[in-house]
Parts: C-alpha cells; sequence; structure tokens
C-alpha cells in the first residue's frame, strides 16, 4: 500500500523547525494485536529500557529463533540503507544470504540511499523501511507530520572498541588534562548526525561546550590526515581508521558511543507500522533470528565466519578482524530520543518542542517478535 503525501508537504516536514504536530497515533493505536509465548526466547530476550548500564548484557534468544512464521501471503519489501559495506549492515547481509528473510515469507531488496533522501520516500510508502538512525532530519520530518518511528536497534560498541572522539595532544596535556575549548574538529559526519550526542557528553566531560567548536566537515580519507597533519585538533575517527593512531602517545582517545546504547537500527514508516505490521514483525523476527544465531557474541574469533563476512560486505579481511566484534543489540534504551533531541538543538539543527518518545520510538514489534508482553 501507498500513502499520498504532496511534494510541499514532504519539503516542509524535513525543513528546520518543521512546527506543525504529527496526530498522536501509533501502531498499537491503529491495531491492537495478540503477544504469543515464543518458544526459545525467555527472560533474556528482554532487558528493561531504563536499564543503562554499560556492561548491560543485551537481550538474546536461543539459536535459531525466534523460530520463522511465514507468512500466508508473499511480500516484497525495500529497504534503503546508506552503504552496503558497513560492519552494522552485516546481519541485514547475512540475514538475505542465509534465506532468513525467504523463510519468513518476505522478499527483501536493499537499496542505497542516503537518509535525507530517503525519509520523504519511507514516509509517503515509496519505501518500507530505512536501516540508519534517528538523526536530526528524521526528527524535523516527524515534527512535520511524517509518520515514522524508530522500531529496533542494531549496534552499541565492544568495550575495546576506541571509535569515537580522538584529540592531538600539546606538550604537557594528556587524556585527562586536555582542553577542548575552541577547538577544530574534524569529521565527515555533520551536526545532524546522532554523534552530536556522544560528542557533546564527551566535550562537557572536559569542561567545555560543543558550540565553542569550529567544526570542518571532511571526506572518509582526509579525517585522519587532517589530525595527524594538524589541520585539526581533533576528530572523530570510525572503524578502523582509529586503529592507525592508537598506541601514539600524541593521540589520546576521549570516548565514543555510548556502551550499551545503540543509536540506530530499524525505522519503519506507515507500511509496517500501520498497513502491515505483520510484515513488519517477520522482518524483525528474521533479524533478531540472524543476531542470535549468528552475532551473539565474539563473532570475529570465528575465522572461518569472519572470513564470510568480509567478503559478503566486500571488505578486506584483515581491516574487519583489526577492530573488536559489534555489539549486536536490537533493544532501544529508554531516554536515547530525548538525549538526542538535546544534542541536535543545542547544535541548532532542530527547532521546537521535544518530541515524546512515543512520537518517535515503538518496541512493540521487536517486543512481539520474542513473546514479550508491553505494560500498560
Amino acid at each position: 500500500m501507498r500513502i499520498r503525501t504532496t511534494t510541499a508537504a514532504l519539503v516542509a516536514a524535513l525543513a528546520l523547525g518543521a512546527g506543525c504536530a504529527a496526530p498522536e497515533t501509533g501502531p498499537s493505536a491503529a491495531r491492537p494485536r495478540t503477544v504469543k509465548p515464543v518458544a526459545g526466547c525467555g527472560t533474556a530476550s528482554w532487558t528493561d529500557p531504563a536499564d543503562l548500564a554499560p556492561d548491560r548484557a543485551p537481550a538474546r534468544c536461543d539459536k535459531g529463533t525466534p523460530a520463522p512464521r511465514r507468512l500466508a501471503e508473499r511480500r516484497t519489501l525495500t529497504v534503503a540503507t546508506g552503504t552496503l559495506n558497513a560492519e552494522y549492515v552485516a546481519p541485514l547481509r547475512l540475514a538475505l544470504a542465509r534465506g532468513e528473510f525467504e523463510k519468513e515469507g518476505l522478499d527483501v531488496r536493499l537499496k542505497v540511499l542516503p537518509t535525507p533522501e530517503a525519509l520523504p520516500l519511507l514516509a509517503k510508502g515509496e519505501l518500507d523501511a530505512l536501516w540508519a538512525a534517528p538523526e536530526a532530519a528524521v526528527v524535523n520530518g516527524v515534527h512535520g507530520g511524517f509518520d515514522i518511528r524508530w522500531v529496533a536497534g542494531n549496534f552499541s560498541p565492544g568495550p575495546r572498541s576506541r571509535s569515537g572522539l580522538w584529540v592531538r595532544l600539546k606538550s604537557g596535556e594528556s587524556a585527562a588534562s586536555v582542553s577542548l575549548e575552541g577547538a577544530k574538529l574534524g569529521t565527515m559526519i555533520g551536526k545532524g548526525s546522532v554523534i552530536m550526542y556522544p560528542m557533546t557528553r564527551t566535550f562537557a566531560g572536559h569542561g567545555a561546550r560543543l558550540d565553542s567548536v569550529a567544526f570542518q566537515q571532511l571526506g572518509s580519507s582526509d579525517v585522519l590526515t587532517a589530525l595527524t597533519g594538524g589541520g585539526v585538533d581533533s576528530a572523530w575517527l570510525l572503524d578502523p581508521v582509529w586503529r592507525r593512531v592508537d598506541g601514539d602517545e600524541r593521540y589520546a582517545f576521549l570516548g565514543g558511543q555510548p556502551r550499551g546504547e545503540p543509536l540506530g537500527g530499524a525505522l519503519y514508516g506507515p507500511n509496517l507500522l500501520q498497513q502491515d505490521p505483520d510484515a513488519g514483525v517477520a522482518f524483525l523476527r528474521a533479524y533478531l533470528r540472524t543476531v542470535n544465531t549468528y552475532f551473539a557474541g565474539d563473532y570475529k574469533t570465528d575465522k572461518a565466519f569472519a572470513a564470510e563476512l568480509a567478503k559478503l560486505l566486500d571488505v578486506d579481511g584483515t581491516i574487519l578482524t583489526s577492530v573488536p566484534s559489534l555489539r549486536m543489540d536490537w533493544e532501544i534504551r529508554k531516554g536515547t530520543t530525548d538525549r538526542l533531541q538535546k544534542a541536535y538543538r543545542d547544535a541548532g539543527v532542530t527547532k521546537g518542542a521535544p518530541l515524546p518518545e512515543d512520537r518517535l520510538v515503538d518496541r512493540s514489534l521487536y517486543a512481539e517478535a520474542v513473546g514479550h508482553r508491553l505494560r500498560k
């Protein structure tokens, strides 16, 4: 099914500060659903969203579960993603390769699109899902009337990961004493990205405000060069780029994405939220089963599996295994969208009153996939 939306409305929705509020209706209001226990998914398949402990064990079901529940009629779903090569997309790529979506009666097609281009299509029903993050553009879109929800998480960093904010130390400085006030920061991601939240937290920990920083947006191959060459004072380094300065006493790692708190994952539009939630649950069931079967722990210790992933993602296997495994996590923590919205407002990329969590998040679909009844 397709939802018709005028071009003018779509443009207005994505504009900075779009202020009209969408009706307070959500998937649960549109379709009371029966949630049944799921074999293999016990108490460990759900964790309290309010638990923000960095060492929290992520939710897990038994290997091979939740079992497929093939839809009566086959569905074709188009899912947009910004890349097919990043490690956080690996569960989707593997689910396709191993036939996990097929077992649910789903023909899933991945389409590479950046989030700003994908959002209007998702709202119109021309895309079914987006594998991305609740970035500032998403918040602005929902402010403008888009019926979009973040319905499942993707990952948080492992304890050995140092993907995040790195700084070049001046004489006499250490990671604890470095000054960030007025620093020039290099990043390939703009102010509308979810990394604004962890960066704000890191800067606050060093007594600096992010609005005192001069941002310099650079290409992926230029961020490290700018940091090591003196063009910027600090930089947000992604996997595996940070390995190039790790252990070098001239540089210090100050912090990255919070452990135990996914900042991205699956975003659904009206097709899977309202029109066909059965297919929405089926998609998540296949995703969760893939995580439980193949990504439950430190999956890179299996050399054969790591080699398979490298081939699937079309990346160098040595590079893939040079960084820690991601901590795959389908759950969404309580308050994450509140913290993201504060960072966006502080950066000046969103306006208007903060949206309540239930306007941006819907946990009911992954809860149903593992047989967990949400409290009303």
